[in-house]
């Protein structure tokens, strides 16, 4: 197997050894978080309630959201990737640069489903150690994203009163 085949997918675009390293990094992360817990003495939950899991859910799409796509954030993204568009709102349009794990961190970092991912793991390792502090920062992004809905919604009222 030559070395291409193996950090590359057959038509030589999607950077899999990026994504390995990536994923290792997140498993790695995930397992030091559980070991460290245990040590100190954390006790997992027990269950996590409906409305906590609704909470954490809305917490993690905003800040995907605001990690992936919003102009701000975009100094994070800035080394990975390019802009090539403007969004809705405060949000821009961006596509992964270079190769490697540069490419793969770049399609990471501008897609809200794949930093969704990493969202949940740290909020989840946050309920975890300090629910009620977790609780809080998710209140704070779940308003955020109420707020969102509602400048989106005054845009569209303004727009279907001007027709």
């Amino acid at each position: 197997m030559s070395t291409d085949a193996a950090r590359y997918d057959d038509q030589g675009e999607v950077p899999l050894g990026g994504y390995a390293v990536l994923a290792s990094v997140f498993a790695a992360g995930t397992g030091a978080f559980a070991l460290l817990a245990r040590r100190r003495g954390v006790r997992l939950p027990r269950q996590v309630p409906p409305w906590d899991v609704a909470l954490l859910g809305t917490a993690a799409y905003k800040a995907s959201r605001l990690l992936a796509k919003d102009k701000v954030t975009s100094f994070v993204r800035a080394p990975f990737t390019r802009r090539t568009g403007e969004g809705e709102g405060n949000e821009v349009i961006e596509e992964p640069r270079g190769s490697g794990l540069r490419r793969a961190t770049g399609d990471l970092l501008s897609c809200p489903f794949c930093t969704a991912a990493w969202a949940t793991g740290a909020l989840m390792c946050s309920y975890t150690a300090s629910p009620r502090l977790t609780r809080l920062v998710c209140g704070g992004l779940g308003a955020l994203t109420v707020a969102d809905w509602l400048q989106y919604a005054w845009t569209w009222t303004q727009r279907t009163a001007a027709d």
